[in-house]
């Protein structure tokens, strides 16, 4: 699919602009019909070469934006006053512009979901169909709240996938650093002090092998570098390759140890995602093609994608999801009974809670199990090289006791 960019016009006149994700020109105009709208004009999005990265809003700014918003909405305050208050009091001067945007887009005549739907990189397409079907059903201030609790919750989980994968990438590196520090700092002072007492010769075959290893370390550092650079550059470019990325997210949720931590993750954002959504009025296929995009696993996002086509051919969400073998079984059991009962949606929430707490739990099992073995493993490295360096000089100590 690609991105179209689009201007119509209602049957009043008013004019309204947005963007759309469709196939082609003509899947836009016939959507745009369906929502009694008159195309106007109708063009794919170019990609535009920007040195931002990410979005300039951050999370906890959101989720303040929305509480106060909802309680100015509850309350009965037009919508336009809302932001134009909102736009002027926040600290945040980039937030401010956008807001203060997306008032002008209201004030010309289009919907605030549309206008929210101009601005991507901080209001994602979750965001925007959670609105526009709080517009739709005239609960926009409940909509909104559920906005709050479910990006309260989506931090709080990706703050434990930071420390799921941060903790392990970290120990790697300072286990690194110290081995070469080791292996081209002390180890060559201490070469230099046996060939000072003239034993350079008769060394230990242990303290050989170790000298060994710091003379390739200090020979061949350009090398190395030069290598890891490569290798860096290798995998950032084959990750950016859709099989290079469906390798690495296979990877993600298949290692030893790490694995199915991920994996929690992973069920705990698809459930608590698709949860909000058809809580708050979102159609099933709808849902799924947007958590599928926010999923943030390639695996995941075919997986969902699957599941929305054979829904569409008359099944039961169960059991494609089933079939994909990427969910565990209790998790599509469950899901199973929220469709037969008709509570999906509270299904899924009930689901999320549960993943969540196991997040918890995988996240401090895990960092409980690599720290002992990390720590132990770095001591055993640097003990073996002080213990390789100093036989020596115990040998020479012993030496000139005897004499």
């Amino acid at each position: 699919m690609a991105e179209w960019v689009w201007e119509a016009r209602t049957r009043a006149g008013e004019l309204r602009k947005g963007t759309m994700d469709a196939d082609d020109k003509e899947s836009v105009n016939s959507k745009l019909r369906a929502q009694n709208l008159s195309p106007l004009k109708v063009k794919k999005k170019g990609k535009k070469i920007s040195l931002s990265f990410g979005s300039p809003v951050t999370d906890q700014e959101i989720v303040v934006f929305i509480r106060q918003f909802a309680t100015m909405i509850d309350a009965g305050l037009p919508l336009v006053q809302c932001l134009e208050i909102l736009s002027s009091q926040g600290e945040n001067k980039a937030f401010n512009a956008i807001l203060k945007d997306i008032k002008d887009g209201v004030e010309q005549g289009a919907t605030f979901s549309d206008s929210l739907a101009r601005h991507p990189k901080v209001f994602d397409s979750l965001f925007v169909n959670l609105v526009a079907a709080g517009e739709m059903g005239g609960i926009l201030d409940t909509i909104l709240n559920r906005l709050g609790v479910y990006i309260e919750k989506r931090v709080k989980l990706q703050r434990q996938v930071k420390s799921a994968m941060t903790y392990p990438a970290s120990v790697f590196v300072i286990a690194i650093v110290v081995m070469g520090i080791m292996l081209t700092q002390v180890v060559p002072t201490f070469e230099a002090m046996f060939e000072d007492f003239g034993g350079a010769d008769a060394l230990p075959p242990l303290t050989k092998f170790v000298i060994g290893v710091s003379h390739a370390a200090v020979d061949k550092l350009p090398l190395a570098l030069a290598t890891a650079g490569t290798l860096f550059f290798l995998v950032a470019y084959t990750y950016r390759l859709e099989k290079g990325k469906r390798f690495y997210h296979w990877l993600q949720l298949h290692v030893p140890v790490l694995g199915p931590a991920m994996r929690k993750i992973a069920v705990a954002r698809f459930t608590r995602t698709m949860g909000t959504l058809l809580s708050s009025g979102v159609p099933i296929l709808d849902a799924l093609n947007i958590v599928a995009k926010s999923a943030g696993n390639v695996l995941v996002s075919n997986a969902l994608e699957q599941v929305a086509e054979r829904i569409t051919e008359g099944r039961s969400m169960s059991e494609p999801l089933a079939e994909t073998k990427v969910f565990p079984s209790m998790v599509v059991q469950m899901i199973g009974v929220g469709e037969q009962t008709g509570a999906l949606d509270q299904m899924l929430n009930k689901i999320a809670d549960f993943y969540e707490e196991e997040v918890d739990v995988a996240v401090a099992g895990l960092t409980s199990l690599l720290e002992p073995i990390m720590m132990v493993g770095i001591g055993g490295m640097v003990g073996f090289i002080l213990v390789a360096m100093y036989m020596p000089i115990f040998d020479i100590a012993g030496a000139v006791n005897a004499h």
